[in-house]
């Protein structure tokens, strides 16, 4: 059976500040990404790897899921990064600028015979034009492939865009990544929102993302994890309306039924299977409360 973990906010955490990596770990983000590229300045690189390795080694994370980021292994921070980070084992180690099956393929090598209960995931950005046209391949290339982080910044950059409030520019993107990831099974994270005392203009940001079929949405200050989360999870009224739609197919007169009536609506399978997932995911989402 397949695990349900809550990705609703997915904090980034600069790795070379060591009070916001103690700060993390006791804020409510279901994720966090503990940050060795954008975040950090170049003469700052390796000591962000030695902190942020040794933090994870560390733990007292509880059960917030832990993200590295590496530089690219075109770089010449990436490669000691990533073997740095597959040592420390995170959650996960997040790649950025994936353009192509055979950039996974270049990083699955790298964890050949260092993680052999294969423990640690990879998580892939999905911020250039190329991985856009590209986001068929790569999410079915396999491997420890579990999720999508949209670099929405990137790739309004890469397009010569600018910053629409609707993100109308950038809908072709989000929806492809989306259908990819949800083609192969992978979590899809929406990307940051950079106006932090837009509380208003975020929480719609939230919203857009929702009801394009986003599990969360990547953050850049700790004010954003609260409405974040909220947004992402089930509605108490929506998780007992899922929970009417399974009892009733389960009585023993609907039992195989492909279709039945619920309080004077036609209720099909499809909606139970919609029903289980959101239960699931307010179980799984309640089991996070102890964080």
């Amino acid at each position: 059976m397949t695990v349900i973990r809550p990705r609703r906010s997915v904090l980034y955490m600069p790795g070379s500040n060591a009070r916001a990596i103690e700060k993390a770990r006791a804020l409510a983000a279901d994720a966090l990404i503990l940050d060795l590229e954008d975040a950090v300045a170049p003469e700052s690189k390796d000591f962000a790897r030695r902190q942020v390795c040794d933090a994870v080694k560390t733990g007292g994370f509880g059960k917030r899921e832990i993200v590295i980021r590496v530089n690219g292994l075109w770089t010449q921070w990436g490669e000691e990064d990533l073997s740095a980070a597959i040592a420390a084992k995170p959650n996960a180690v997040l790649v950025p600028k994936v353009s192509s099956a055979s950039d996974l393929q270049a990083i699955e090598e790298r964890f050949s015979g260092h993680d052999p209960e294969r423990s640690v995931a990879i998580w892939a950005m999905m911020e250039t034009p190329m991985a856009i046209l590209n986001a068929g391949q790569i999410a079915g290339s396999g491997g420890r492939l579990r999720c999508f982080v949209m670099g929405t910044n990137d790739l309004i950059k890469e397009f010569r865009g600018t910053h629409t409030p609707d993100r109308a520019n950038l809908s072709a993107a989000l929806g492809i990544s989306v259908a990819a990831a949800r083609a192969y099974g992978l979590t899809v994270i929406d990307g940051v929102y950079n106006d932090i005392q837009n509380a208003d203009g975020f929480l719609e940001s939230c919203k857009q993302a929702k009801s394009y079929g986003f599990d969360g949405k990547t953050l850049i200050h700790p004010s954003q994890i609260e409405p974040c989360n909220e947004v992402f999870a089930p509605a108490k009224a929506e998780v007992e309306a899922a929970k009417k739609i399974i009892a009733a197919f389960e009585l023993p007169e609907n039992k195989g039924k492909g279709a039945i009536s619920l309080d004077g609506r036609m209720v099909e399978l499809l909606h139970a299977e919609i029903a289980r997932q959101t239960v699931a995911m307010a179980n799984a989402i309640a089991a996070l409360q102890d964080l």
